[in-house]
């Protein structure tokens, strides 16, 4: 079978399984969630930007904001045959891109999409297994659903198999 590669773009989310891969590119203060079901090797991946989807009253991409993205990219797994309790969260992302800025300026989105994150997926009982988080540089994020394993590539650096 061809492995096939399919872009999760910002504020979107996809779900596939084994043996294709989900890839999300530029993450700099946005944060990738991958979610991973090992038993029927189905994974998902979101691209969020912000945290908290209260502070505004017309939200039109759901999956632009950690409160609500995770929690579909949850759904979509479940209705694809995995189960809570074994899904595997790696985070990527969450980088503070203006240094040198004052950080009450640029209201630490980077800190805050991630706090987010870990707070949506421990409400959701789902266990954060690795993180590449914080930083300056920006990354790109892969989850290869055949093994689960989530491939960071960062800029200037080597990439980190997670």
């Amino acid at each position: 079978m061809e492995v096939r590669e399919y872009q999760v773009g910002i504020a979107d989310y996809k779900v596939t399984r084994q043996p294709h891969r989900l890839v999300t590119l530029g993450l700099g203060s946005c944060v990738g969630i991958s979610l991973y079901d090992p038993v029927v090797r189905v994974g998902g991946l979101v691209h969020i930007m912000l945290p908290d989807s209260k502070q505004f009253s017309n939200v039109t991409k759901p999956a632009k904001f950690a409160d609500l993205g995770i929690p579909l990219l949850v759904e979509e797994l479940r209705r694809q045959g995995g189960q809570l309790r074994r899904l595997e969260a790696k985070l990527a992302g969450g980088a503070q891109m203006f240094s040198g800025q004052d950080r009450n300026f640029n209201f630490a989105i980077g800190e805050r999409n991630v706090a987010m994150s870990r707070k949506v997926l421990q409400e959701l009982g789902v266990r954060i297994v690795a993180e590449d988080v914080g930083g300056n540089r920006g990354r790109t994020m892969i989850l290869d659903t055949a093994t689960g394993q989530v491939t960071v590539r960062t800029l200037g650096n080597q990439a980190r198999v997670m």
